[in-house]
């Protein structure tokens, strides 16, 4: 019992993994020349959040949130994997819609480097 009540505090690494992951993508967004590349350094962007995400719902210790065989007790926070598993199917969602925008991009202006498409004209 004293080692759920002594827990660890919450370590410092896996902040600094959704820093290094967001500082990553945000520098490839920054330099991206290729449509494709950019809507993969948002992906990293966003992958720090599910760092992030996780590291906030997790608890020493802990079982899964499943109370069929046994009663209810100290048990990772359900709602935060939740949160990441939307955050998933949203960023493949979002992810897919700019995929189809760009290749309708290439099919329309024959390039994926953004200085070389023009602005459409009215």
């Amino acid at each position: 019992m004293s080692a759920v009540l002594h827990a660890p505090p919450v370590t410092l690494l896996p902040w600094l993994v959704a820093a290094w992951l967001f500082g990553i993508g945000l520098y490839g967004i920054v330099t991206s020349r290729h449509y494709v590349h950019l809507i993969g350094c948002l992906g990293v962007v966003q992958a720090s959040t599910y760092v992030l995400l996780l590291a906030v719902g997790y608890r020493w210790n802990a079982t899964a949130p499943i109370f069929y065989s046994h009663p209810p007790g100290r048990a990772v926070d359900p709602v935060v994997q939740a949160l990441v598993l939307t955050d998933i199917v949203i960023g493949v969602t979002v992810t897919a819609l700019l995929l189809a925008l760009v290749l309708q991009l290439h099919k329309r202006k024959g390039t994926l480097d953004p200085e070389r498409v023009r602005p459409m004209q009215p």
